[in-house]
């Protein structure tokens, strides 16, 4: 077992201190020219086995005080029998639980512990570790390995605070180093009791500390004196210095309670003579003090009595301590101002004159000065008033906020001093200060401060002022200037003319489309600064883009507010204008010959006709182009599209003239009926007019025989609308068209079911409001209008009806501020109720407005009552991990039943406690049959209404509780699903609102779990049996991908084939889409290149390796010796010459590596004509260099070396200009008679590694090892 050793800070000082005493002892003169001996700079180490050293011998300069190190690693062993261990299993040892809970203690206390059995099947542990983790992973193996006992030890309750200890520390150490678990009762149980939980060994060790505990404590005894409070004092001595001095002489521990608590008892505890001892001496004090003692009264005014206390009771200390008489004072919040003084009659009369003395040892005085002056009397960071308190430190000075008073109080000199210096600034001050107070609305407040606190901040700097502005929380309207008179008054005046401009101030809105902001704004705000610039004292606020707000509020004065909005109204309409949109439709087969080559022709017509054009997505089944800029300029673009459509196919353009009122119908819903005939008819092109336009032109484009059939098509077509498309328009008031209409259009659709007529109603954005449209035959729209008019004729009339309502039904109707009436009236054209007053128990309900409405809405208010009437309750058990999903979004499915169906519903208070307690899951909305389904409170959902309406909510209630299915999904598949981190996994859910559950990739099963709504559930399976399919192909395509070929090429060409940075190498895979290996440095065959991918792009990713192989093959190298001082010339400033040269040539040139053994060899690659005119080249510049080389070491063959003793700036002043002497030691081994120093330069005293050479003689180093 290894252990580590710690070098405590006590150790390393103790070992240096020893050293330091060695050099103290040694008496070793400081001067600079003192040698020492070989012995004191080279101390010897102590030997092994001598204790008993002499004392003549000089002491080790290593001392002999190293205070010996203990390991902090211990180990302990304990032995566990077989009858108390807890696993007592027969399967394998080292791998039961026994093994999983050390390993478990392991983790948890970082000790290491290992186990081994007894022959008597026993259990021992070694425990080895950290002392603290020793000892807790011990409790923690008993506990757990151990079979646990328990008893009981009764000791008296008093003594079980000592077992505690101090915050429970003495218990749990207990605990600790008994391995047991320790209970003790608690105050108010009156059990004496303590329980003991642990193995039998921990119980008799933690039974008997407790005992030992216990028997200490009644060695000891506590005695508790009732004497009178007023003679603690004498008891207790000066700053309780007696019952100091008592306590150790007794060895009794004394308790005497404060002057603030009133309490006589004064408690000693200890042993018992102790006990006595103290309690005679105290009571001995007590009575002599009681016999000589006497009283006096005095009054001193309560605000003195402070002083006459002092600061912690000091000053009755000191008056004790002086005159040994006690004073006590009343207590501070009561309202007695007598002092009584007890002592000695002698000593009384002093004491008193000390009692008056401190009390008028301090004075209170107060200066009068305004509350607005304190401030500045007080100074910037208290300028002013710490220089008095610098002065004068025993002067206390309060000021008061609001009280226009200021305190001074301290020694009676001192405090006059400091009232005269306060008055002194006072008065300078009412000379050369003012303030006046402004009356300003608190909605100007912000503005006068300023953004940042900019101009309150200017105006405070320039006029030398203090401005004080109310916080809006105090809602006061009064803004306080304080500061040099004139600098007051010009402050005042800037303030009311900024108000008065702010008053003169309008706000104005402009209506500006939101899509615009952001082009009006510009690119980081350039735009709209520049029209700040423009008019700067007009504020323009544009909305927040997630308010979706048109509005932008411009504030300022009134004429540059008009200006700055007639400004940007210009710029609005401009965009207004350039935001003209056209779609065109060009055959998706031209569109690149509209683009043109590098797309010449698109940037061309852009630039003519200076519009945006826009041409959809190559992937995109969208045929259409579309222009955007000024109404002129994109036609102008259109045309010009078209022109070159039409010069490239034989495309005919026709023109139909069709009533734009037909164009909607023949459009169809969603562009059916016209996508049909352009289908129908080879994908003909049929363009309408923009709806408001109000022209009647149809165009028609494609091939020639093509058109003139969709124009056929479409002229029949318009024939047929033609006569169905009558039309009649009729005048209503607003308030009676949802009367008309009826409840879910009830009315309207029998008119209609009756004629044959569509009836359109104006939507609340036309601007006629009253005008209801009639479309249809002839005939049908002559009756439907007859109709209609008698309807609107008879809820003209006017009438008034009343009807008898139950009062306990009025709530609901007029609850929710009358939400149900203001439907009835907007229902029922307009019609007035009127439900009586609350608390008059009148049941008359009065209706007034056209008779029909009236009628109507009479009666829809008794099938109100009816429902009010027969509503009942109806209870749904749903398990309530389910309501949250029931519920939807943001409660949206329960909103959509509860609007459907009349309904009320009510969902249970949710039970976190009972969440996790669900039997087994339910499956496609019916109970496992595994386990019952017993509904719990929780689950119970509350449906009020109608019976049948409930009936069918409960319905559609049980159809949202999910569905769980399962899909066939290979286990290989399963990861792809999932995706990268979740990510394919949570998109399939999010898609179809589902919840997937993919099974633990150890179980390796085939089945994936959706769950979810029925309808979502089927779609999700789809999904995810379509995602199956596409990575099922996704494997198909890498199985192809994974053809691989191995080619073999010698290794001298591999970096030629990477090429610099491995652009060669990464061209030859992008060209072929491939993946090419090298080998690896500790390959043995060095030569195979592997080429992966589709078998094609393989073969000729090959083939172009190979014809490269082949051009290496035919280049040759040569070797040319040059000067090693040329190199770095010929390569020049980071390889850019000899790139250059490289590049020119065609070749590859290598220089040798530092430290080679030919640094003069340079190798040049490449063709033979090339390598040749290269080497050329080259020797002709280390010629060139070699010149410039030479003249260079000729010149600093001249140059003096620097001085290497002496001499030079740098050199030390040796007189004797010899070398240093370096390091000398006198009476070293080598000066002894016979020895002589070792010869540095000597084969035979420092010989060569390897070499063998005799032993001469034995040397002062002793004998030569080799």
């Amino acid at each position: 077992m290894s252990s580590v050793a710690v070098l405590t800070p006590e150790s390393f000082a103790e070992h240096r201190s020893g050293l330091k005493d060695q050099e103290i002892t040694g008496c070793v003169p400081e001067d600079e020219a003192y040698i020492p001996t070989y012995l004191e700079a080279f101390p010897p180490l102590p030997e092994k086995g001598a204790p008993g050293e002499k004392s003549g011998e000089p002491a080790s300069a290593w001392g002999s005080k190293i205070r010996p190190i203990k390991a902090s690693v211990i180990t302990q062993v304990f032995h566990v029998p077989l009858e108390e261990r807890r696993y007592k299993d027969n399967s394998q040892f080292g791998e039961g639980e026994e093994a999983k809970v050390c390993l478990d203690i392991m983790h948890r206390t970082g000790a290491h512990i290992e186990l081994s059995l007894a022959k008597d099947q026993g259990l021992s542990i070694m425990v080895t570790g950290k002392l603290d983790s020793v000892m807790k992973a011990r409790k923690e193996i008993v506990a757990r390995l151990q079979t646990q006992a328990s008893a009981t030890v009764a000791i008296p309750k008093e003594h079980h605070r000592f077992v505690i200890g101090k915050n429970g520390e003495k218990l749990q150490e207990l605990e600790l180093k008994t391995a047991t678990k320790i209970a003790i009762p608690r105050p108010d149980d009156p059990s004496a009791n303590i329980r003991i939980t642990g193995t039998k060994e921990g119980i008799e060790k933690a039974r008997h500390e407790i005992l030992l505990i216990s028997a200490e404590q009644d060695k000891r005894a506590v005695e508790r004196l009732s004497l009178e409070k007023a003679f603690h004092p004498f008891i207790a001595g000066v700053h309780n210095r007696l019952v100091q001095e008592l306590s150790q002489e007794t060895g009794a521990r004394i308790s005497i309670p404060p002057p603030s608590l009133p309490k006589d008892e004064i408690v000693i505890t200890g042993e018992k003579e102790a006990v006595a001892l103290a309690v005679n001496r105290i009571r001995a004090i007590y009575e002599d003090k009681k016999r000589k003692t006497t009283t006096i009264s005095v009054e001193v005014k309560k605000s003195q009595h402070r002083y006459i206390i002092g600061p912690k009771g000091n000053t009755l200390q000191d008056i004790l301590e002086a005159t040994g008489v006690s004073v006590e004072m009343p207590p501070l919040d009561s309202a007695s101002e007598t002092i009584i003084l007890r002592g000695e009659p002698d000593k009384l009369g002093p004491a008193l004159t000390q009692v008056y003395a401190k009390a008028k040892s301090v004075m209170v005085l107060e200066v009068s000065a305004p509350a607005w002056l304190h401030r500045f009397i007080i100074g910037k960071k208290g300028q002013n008033i710490g220089r008095i308190t610098q002065q004068l430190p025993r002067v206390h000075i309060e000021f008061t906020d609001g009280e226009e008073r200021i305190s001074l109080e301290g020694p009676t000199e001192e405090v006059e001093q400091a009232q005269a210096q306060i008055q002194e600034i006072i008065n300078d001050l009412l000379v050369r200060m003012d303030y006046t107070e402004v009356n300003i609305d608190q909605r100007f407040h912000r503005h006068l401060i300023g953004k940042n606190g900019a101009n309150i901040n200017r105006i405070k700097e320039q006029y030398k002022v203090s401005v004080r502005i109310p916080q809006d929380s105090e809602r006061s309207n009064l803004v306080r200037i304080e500061g040099d008179p004139k600098g007051v008054q010009m402050a005042c005046r800037e303030l009311i003319e900024m108000v008065q401009r702010m008053e003169n101030e309008r706000t104005k809105d402009l209506i500006v489309e939101q899509k615009f902001h952001r082009t009006i704004i510009g690119q980081k705000g350039e735009k709209i600064k520049e029209v700040r610039d423009k008019f700067p004292e007009v504020i323009i606020t544009f909305p927040d883009p997630s308010q979706k707000s048109d509005i932008v509020q411009l504030r300022g004065p009134k004429n540059e507010v008009e200006k700055c909005a007639k400004f940007l109204q210009k710029i609005i309409a401009d965009l207004i204008e350039n935001s003209f949109s056209l779609s065109v439709p060009i055959f998706k087969q031209f569109h690149k010959n509209i683009i043109g080559k590098g797309g010449a022709n698109i940037k061309k017509i852009r630039e003519e006709t200076n519009t945006k054009i826009d041409l959809p997505m190559e992937n995109s089944n969208s045929e259409m182009i579309i222009i955007t800029g000024k109404r002129s300029n994109c036609e102008a673009a259109r045309d010009r599209i078209l022109a070159i459509q039409r010069d490239l196919a034989n495309i005919k353009e026709a023109e139909v003239s069709i009533p734009a009122k037909l164009h909607n119908s023949l459009i169809g819903s969603k562009g059916c009926l016209v996508r049909s005939i352009m289908e129908d008819c080879g994908g003909v092109h049929i363009h309408f007019p923009s709806e408001g336009s109000g022209s009647d032109k149809v165009t028609i484009r494609g091939p020639a025989s093509e058109v003139e059939k969709a124009k056929k098509q479409l002229l029949q077509l318009a024939e047929e609308k033609q006569v169905n498309n009558f039309t009649v328009e009729l005048q209503a008031k607003p308030e009676y068209h949802k009367f008309l209409i009826g409840r879910g259009g009830a009315n309207i659709r029998r008119v209609r079911d009756r004629t044959g007529a569509r009836i359109i109603f104006p939507s609340p954005d036309d601007t006629e409001q009253e005008l209801i449209t009639i479309v249809g035959k002839e005939e049908a729209v002559r009756q439907a209008q007859k109709e209609l008019e008698i309807l609107v004729k008879n809820l003209d009339d006017v009438v008034e009806d009343s009807m008898e309502v139950d009062v306990r039904h009025h709530r609901h109707f007029v609850c929710r501020r009358g939400q149900v009436l203001r439907e009835l009236a907007e229902e029922y054209g307009g019609v007035a109720v009127s439900f009586p007053r609350t608390g008059s128990n009148s049941q008359k309900v009065t209706l007034k407005g056209a008779k029909d409405c009236v009628e109507a809405a009479t009666k829809r208010i008794q099938e109100i009552i009816e429902d009010l009437e027969s509503q009942v309750s109806v209870e749904v058990a749903i398990p309530q991990r389910h309501h949250r999903a029931i519920m939807g979004p943001k409660g949206s499915r329960i909103q959509h039943i509860t609007r459907e169906h009349e309904v009320q519903i009510k969902f249970p208070e949710r039970d976190d406690s009972a969440a996790g307690q669900d039997a087994s899951p339910q499956e496609n909305g019916d109970v496992s049959p595994e386990a019952e389904f017993v509904p719990r409170k929780c689950d119970i959902i509350t449906i009020s209404g109608r019976a049948e309406k409930c009936e069918l909510a409960k319905a559609a209630l049980l159809a949202l509780v999910p569905i769980t299915e399962d899909v066939e999904v290979s286990y290989d598949l399963h990861r792809y699903i999932i995706g990268q981190k979740g990510s394919g996994i949570r998109k399939l859910m999010e898609e179809y609102e589902v919840n997937i559950w993919v099974p633990q990739p150890e179980k390796q099963l085939d089945v994936i779990k959706v769950t979810g709504l029925a309808a979502n559930v089927e779609r999700a399976k789809l999904g995810v049996l379509e995602r199956v399919k596409e990575l099922q192909a996704e494997q198909e395509d890498r199985a192809l991908r994974s053809f691989r070929v191995t080619m073999s090429v010698d290794p001298k060409f591999h970096p030629k084939i990477i090429g610099r940075k491995g652009a060669v190498i990464s061209q030859i895979r992008k060209d072929h889409d491939v993946s090419i290996q090298f080998p690896d440095k500790g390959d043995e065959q060095q030569d195979l290149i592997v080429i992966s991918g589709y078998e094609r792009n393989v073969e000729e990713a090959r083939r172009v390796i190979q014809q490269l192989v082949s051009e290496l093959q035919e280049m040759v190298s040569q070797d040319v010796r040059l000067d090693p001082r040329t190199h770095a010339r010929i390569i020049g400033a980071r390889g850019k010459a000899i790139r250059k040269l490289m590049e020119e040539f065609k070749v590859d040139i290598r220089f040798p590596q530092p430290g080679s053994d030919e640094p003069d060899k340079v190798t040049v690659t490449g063709l033979p004509d090339t390598v040749d005119a290269a080497i050329d080249h080259l020797l002709n510049l280390e010629e060139e260099y070699l010149l410039s080389v030479t003249e260079t070491e000729t010149l600093a063959a001249y140059m003096k070396p620097p001085s290497r003793y002496g001499g030079g700036a740098g050199g030390l002043d040796d007189s004797s200009g010899g070398p240093a002497k370096g390091f000398v030691v006198r009476d070293a081994p080598w000066n002894a008679a016979g020895n002589k120093a070792p010869d540095m330069s000597s084969a035979e005293d420092f010989p060569t590694f390897g070499t063998g050479v005799a032993p001469k003689q034995t040397s002062a180093w002793g004998p030569k090892k080799f």
